[in-house]
């Protein structure tokens, strides 16, 4: 098969260990080569536009510019973009933004290699792939309450142990209308303490510590 005819895959990742392991089972495949590699989000914005790669292993949490807004960068400038995110975070969270951003894959990276490839293929075909684990988990996104805004900041304040008069503080609102975000934030989580709220935000990926 000539290297026209291949699927040419772009990968990103800060971790060079992850990359050169990811290449040598793309590059094994006779059907595939790997065209470009880059370490952060703002590379793979440069790399995609210099090698306008079939396909795009992703990752999310990168140096510079994260997975997510380097997905929406390219998508936004290159309608035809076929990208599947490939990371270790399976929280909810990450797998909703991921694939609104513009994604059309979703692999954790203890996939079997023979999975890795499947996906790849089904992508390039203009498919969409998501895991099993991974299509439970963005069930259960979609059925749980979405957090406003105002929720999610109150949230985060609350996983760095700001107290309500603190958070008030930082978000220039009162204590009571702060008291009022957190009960809220307990029902939806499902949750009865802050402490189990922030566990569980950490689990979803609305949080990070």
């Amino acid at each position: 098969m000539s290297q026209s005819t291949k699927i040419r895959v772009l990968i990103v990742d800060d971790h060079s260990l992850v990359t050169e392991g990811l290449a040598n089972i793309i590059n094994y495949d006779p059907e595939m080569t790997v065209v470009a590699q880059a370490e952060d989000g703002q590379q793979a914005i440069d790399r995609y536009r210099e090698h306008q790669p079939d396909v795009t292993l992703m990752d999310l949490r990168m140096p510079k510019m994260a997975g997510v807004e380097a997905i929406t960068a390219i998508c936004a400038e290159f309608k035809s973009a076929r990208i599947i995110v490939l990371t270790t975070y399976d929280g909810d969270e990450d797998i909703y933004r991921g694939l609104r951003a513009g994604a059309q894959g979703y692999l954790l990276k203890d996939a079997k290699p023979n999975e890795l490839l499947n996906a790849i293929r089904i992508v390039h075909n203009g498919q969409q792939y998501v895991s099993p684990t991974v299509g439970r988990k963005l069930v259960e996104r979609m059925n749980s309450p979405v957090l406003s805004e105002r929720e999610l900041e109150v949230l985060r304040l609350m996983a760095q142990g700001l107290s309500n008069q603190d958070i008030g503080t930082a978000l220039n609102i009162g204590e009571s209308t702060v008291k009022s975000h957190v009960t809220r934030i307990l029902s939806k989580l499902g949750v009865s303490d802050r402490t189990q709220a922030v566990i569980v935000a950490v689990k979803r990926g609305l949080v990070n510590l």
